[in-house]
């Protein structure tokens, strides 16, 4: 695939309903010179009265996007940390309506962060499907929440859950890996938008110490084919990695180290301010990094 292919990838991408708070928020780190941060907890763990208390922690500490990670029985994609924690929200009675109807919760508090922070609905495909993709996308959209990220959809297969989402203005996030060819790297980034998650590793979800020494060559790859937002997650755990990733990305996810802050709490009022205090100290160090375009 040659780079003269990119500015058409580029501008399917952005002919997506991407002009809510997502594309605002990246706006507005642009703006500052900023790193974003994007904070994913699994929702129902071990409560959803208790997400939403950590969710509303998170937002008010710095976290500029929220992922809200629906339980699975089988969540493939992740490592151990964030399975347990599903199979904890799952005995807890989390449900795919549950987790949207947390959403409009966090809508409602209009005297909190959590009430204008984009909200993402991070959910592998089949309790999607299961709930049918217009009834979904009508139940997502009317609650507020800001886009979906369906872990397990391919773009081959996206077609019918693309214009179901973006008819409700919801932008559709895909994922992007090392492994992924520049023609599927074309495919991706004309399905996206909002903003585009490159998996930073080969594997499953979970904190590491280091971040792989090719991430940067990998991300000025990635660039080639889109001019949205580039998202770095898996392995992202402490502010060093951020610190790092102000030179490469638009922001950093961070997933696994927020849900073993969760896992580790006696209570939802320990989880909340163990939360608010990780999220406080990466978000530190994103603003002390300047988020720029690798060239």
């Amino acid at each position: 695939m040659s780079e003269t292919a990119a500015p058409k990838s580029a501008a399917a991408s952005e002919a997506s309903p991407a002009a809510g708070r997502i594309a605002r928020c990246f706006r507005q780190l642009s703006a500052r010179g900023e790193l974003g941060l994007v904070a994913y907890v699994t929702a129902g763990d071990p409560s959803l009265d208790a997400t939403e208390r950590i969710v509303v922690a998170a937002a008010e500490s710095g976290a500029d996007v929220i992922e809200l990670g629906v339980p699975f029985s089988d969540p493939v994609a992740d490592g151990p940390t964030i399975q347990r924690a599903s199979d904890r929200a799952l005995r807890a009675g989390a449900t795919l309506v549950s987790v949207i109807d947390l959403v409009r919760r966090l809508r409602a508090r209009t005297s909190s962060a959590a009430a204008d922070v984009p909200l993402i609905l991070f959910s592998y495909f089949n309790p999607i499907l299961q709930m049918g993709l217009d009834k979904f996308a009508d139940a997502a959209s009317e609650a507020g929440a800001d886009g979906v990220l369906a872990t397990d959809l391919t773009p081959e297969e996206a077609a019918d859950y693309r214009a179901a989402m973006h008819a409700r203005n919801l932008d559709t996030i895909f994922l992007a890996a090392p492994t992924s060819t520049d023609e599927r790297l074309a495919k991706i980034a004309e399905c996206s938008s909002g903003f585009l998650y490159l998996i930073s590793r080969t594997g499953v979800t979970g904190a590491r110490s280091a971040l792989p020494e090719d991430l940067p060559a990998l991300a000025r790859r990635v660039r080639r084919f889109t001019k949205l937002p580039l998202a770095v997650g898996f392995g992202i755990s402490q502010p060093e990695h951020v610190s790092v990733l102000g030179g490469i990305a638009d922001a950093a996810v961070v997933g696994s180290a927020i849900v073993a802050e969760i896992e580790k709490s006696a209570s939802a009022k320990e989880a909340a301010a163990n939360v608010a205090r990780l999220i406080g100290s990466l978000k530190d160090a994103a603003r002390s990094g300047i988020s720029r375009r690798s060239s």
